[in-house]
């Protein structure tokens, strides 16, 4: 592996670098996530800075295989946009001269992927929309390119509950069971799929799934990754060399039978992964040998961080963020125009969140009942209590009551006589 990326590499099963020759190299991504937003501001050209990155490093390892387990896109219904990056990413990758194996996940349309198929085979990207029977596409035959090693990929796309536990079943008995249904049913087809594997090949599993004993990020789609659709990493084979996931955005190794890793997204999709070092695996494996696998740092996109402070801590840090994505945590008391000076300091800000204090309540005192206060006394009573008193606020509320008012006392706008007179509230 090149110097320029080499980075914290753990070997499996104790072969050291120095006694390891490798002969299928695997770089191995997902959870692509093309066309997310970040509170409504496009992340396209970060999406395309890092992709075009993971292609560099694709072709300066010289890699015969790259997995893409899954969720390329943020949304069934991607926009044009978000489809020519992806396409233009996966191509990409082809022509360095590897075989593309791409995964359907929980966000893909799996409809989408397979009209495009055809096409992206002839530029050497192999989708699996679907599941597939071994015989039937399940199981993908991938040459090295120096024609001296074989993979056999087994490929297991996102599938739902609804589609491995017949849907009167799902109605007719409790969640747990249905539950215990899924993982007993994707055991088993995990199991007919990666029959075929051979001692004489390299065996690798993908597939975009949620393995008990994962950590999530909390930026995935959760519904998705609650243990209803949970499966145990001894579900896939001591024969597998490699297990390829996609489905969580965190980087990480589950403990299983065989090496089973999460290689993560590609970018800091939300503030859950705030600080999170973002990577792609390379995986180098030959027959009857333990695979290595090691971490590659992407450095495209924007990078997501928090502050905290008050306006006057926020200043002493304004300008040392660059152009990452900020989520400010304030502590300030409200007032109308708070989040517009934050935005000022910081105009990478995304979120702007004020934190307010619950060691200084407001106590309401002896005030007057209600009845005998005017409408804006009553207003600016109600701001006070809660810590927002602003007496712009107070005068913009005084306006808009005026102008009510007024138009209430110049009659019905229908100018019927048999209406009723205007009542203020």
């Amino acid at each position: 592996m090149s110097a320029a990326h080499s980075f914290g590499g753990g070997v499996i099963g104790g072969v050291t670098a120095g006694s390891y020759s490798p002969v299928m190299r695997i770089l191995h991504t997902a959870d692509w996530h093309v066309g997310r937003l970040i509170r409504g501001r496009s992340r396209a050209d970060e999406h395309r800075a890092v992709l075009a990155e993971i292609a560099a490093i694709a072709a300066d390892e010289r890699v015969d295989l790259v997995i893409v387990a899954g969720d390329l896109f943020d949304t069934a219904a991607p926009s044009a946009e978000s489809e020519r990056i992806v396409y233009a990413a996966l191509l990409a990758l082809a022509a360095t001269g590897a075989t593309v194996v791409v995964l359907a996940g929980n966000h893909d349309s799996d409809r989408r992927l397979q009209a495009v198929a055809p096409l992206l085979e002839l530029g050497r990207v192999v989708t699996r929309p679907v599941f597939a029977r071994p015989d039937q596409g399940g199981l993908v035959e991938v040459r090295a390119r120096d024609g001296a090693s074989t993979a056999l990929v087994a490929c297991l796309p996102f599938l739902s509950q609804r589609y491995v536990v017949r849907a009167d079943e799902l109605m007719s008995q409790d969640a747990d069971r249905s539950s215990q249904q899924y993982a007993e049913r994707v055991q088993r087809l995990l199991a007919a799929l990666t029959t075929g594997f051979r001692h004489d090949t390299v065996n690798v599993v993908a597939a975009h799934a949620m393995v008990v004993g994962a950590t999530i990020a909390g930026s995935e789609r959760l519904a998705h990754t609650v243990f209803e659709y949970s499966i145990s990493a001894a579900a896939f084979p001591v024969a597998a060399h490699y297990v390829a996931l996609g489905h969580l955005h965190r980087p990480q190794r589950i403990a299983g039978p065989c090496p089973v890793h999460y290689s993560g997204s590609p970018l800091q999709l939300d503030f859950g992964e705030a600080g999170e070092d973002k990577s792609i695996l390379i995986v180098d494996a030959s027959p009857g040998r333990p695979a290595r696998v090691t971490a590659v740092p992407l450095r495209a996109g924007r990078r997501l961080r928090v502050l905290h402070g008050t306006l006057g801590e926020l200043r002493a840090v304004a300008g040392t963020t660059g152009a990452d994505h900020l989520r400010v945590h304030l502590h300030e008391p409200l007032r109308v125009g708070l989040a517009d000076d934050v935005r000022a300091l910081f105009p990478c800000a995304v979120d702007v969140i004020v934190e307010r204090s619950d060691d200084d309540p407001r106590a309401p005192g002896e005030r007057p009942p209600n009845a005998e206060r005017s409408p804006q006394e009553l207003f600016a009573a109600y701001l006070d209590e809660r810590g927002l008193a602003d007496a712009r606020l107070v005068d913009l509320f005084d306006e808009l009551w005026t102008e009510l008012a007024d138009g209430l006392a110049d009659g019905p706008a229908d100018g019927r006589a048999d209406a009723p007179p205007a009542r203020l509230p």
